[in-house]
């Protein structure tokens, strides 16, 4: 059986590949046709997230054990078979490219194609270019920025946010802050 796999990008506007796989092959042989595809390099940190039809994540398969929990279930992509994941035409994940910053393309398994196989994956629909792999430093530097930005809420909490009356030295039972003891 094949699976045709449709991806796109929110970066850029009229990019999209459709990749034909053998359902027999692994997440590995097709992030290395989605690499390949898109000029990215095969060796970087990467995984598919499996989503719902809600784009929740459900199950991520990743290209290295990164020391997950003992009781948490891994999937690496050059042991975890396409076949065995993906079922129904309609299935949504995400290939994540670059950890950092989070940037993924949506994919979509749109289309099985029974009693006929692949020794290895085609790229069978290649418009547009695709995002750059690496964000300039500047770019990604606002992103960073973006998502690190704390708000300052200072402000927000006026004087009476602990209490108006304050608190004299009687309030903790005659132990000063200098002289209570310490948690080892």
């Amino acid at each position: 059986m094949i699976f045709n796999f449709k991806l796109v990008s929110d970066e850029v506007d009229h990019f999209k590949r459709e990749i034909q796989i053998d359902a027999s092959s692994t997440f590995l042989d097709l992030k290395k046709a989605i690499c390949n595809s898109v000029g990215y390099d095969n060796n970087k940190l990467s995984s598919f997230v499996l989503c719902d039809d809600n784009w929740e994540k459900e199950k991520e398969i990743t290209s290295e054990d990164m020391g997950t929990e003992p009781d948490q279930e891994i999937w690496l992509m050059d042991e975890s078979v396409l076949g065995d994941f993906i079922e129904d035409e309609g299935q949504k994940m995400l290939f994540v490219f670059d950890y950092i910053t989070e940037r993924a393309f949506f994919m979509e398994m749109n289309r099985m194609i029974t009693g006929k196989t692949l020794m290895e994956p085609v790229v069978s629909l290649s418009v547009g270019q695709a995002p750059a792999e690496f964000l300039e430093e500047d770019i990604f530097d606002n992103k960073a920025d973006t998502k690190s930005a704390v708000p300052d809420v200072r402000n927000d909490f006026d004087e009476d946010f602990y209490g108006s009356d304050g608190y004299n030295d009687d309030e903790l039972d005659g132990q000063g802050f200098d002289e209570m003891p310490l948690n080892d």
